[in-house]
């Protein structure tokens, strides 16, 4: 794969929405709610984009992965961190979602992101593509 900016990424793009949505609802929490649930959920999605741009600098293939994959398991704590929002009745069911489905999307992404990035995918799509010429 070329080398792509992180910030012109798709996948980074919507982390980065997400977690403005996310800063959204927590921000009208009261001051217990923020301290506890609300602090954690905001760092867990902020996580989410901030692996996938420090991945994307390490200039390694293997630590970009391993930085996605700890993307991808930021977006499994930020859905556990809503699952518990959910159950303490901070976030309404269509809030919750709307925010899973986006979950699932982002999820999805960061898989084929992942897979992108696997230099040995590239190699063997490249020679059958010569082979099919």
């Amino acid at each position: 794969m070329p080398f792509v900016r992180f910030d012109e990424l798709r996948i980074f793009k919507a982390a980065e929405m997400f977690a403005d949505e996310i800063w959204s609802v927590v921000d009208g929490w009261d001051a217990f709610a923020k301290l506890t649930i609300g602090k954690q959920l905001v760092r867990s999605a902020d996580s989410i984009g901030a692996n996938i741009a420090e991945g994307s600098g390490r200039g390694a293939t293997k630590d970009n992965q391993r930085f996605v994959r700890m993307a991808r398991g930021s977006l499994n704590e930020t859905k556990y961190w809503l699952r518990r929002a959910s159950a303490r009745k901070l976030i309404d069911q269509n809030q919750m979602f709307e925010l899973n489905g986006t979950i699932e999307t982002m999820g999805l992404s960061l898989n084929a992101y992942l897979k992108s990035l696997d230099p040995s995918k590239h190699s063997k799509n490249t020679s059958e593509s010569s082979l099919n010429r």
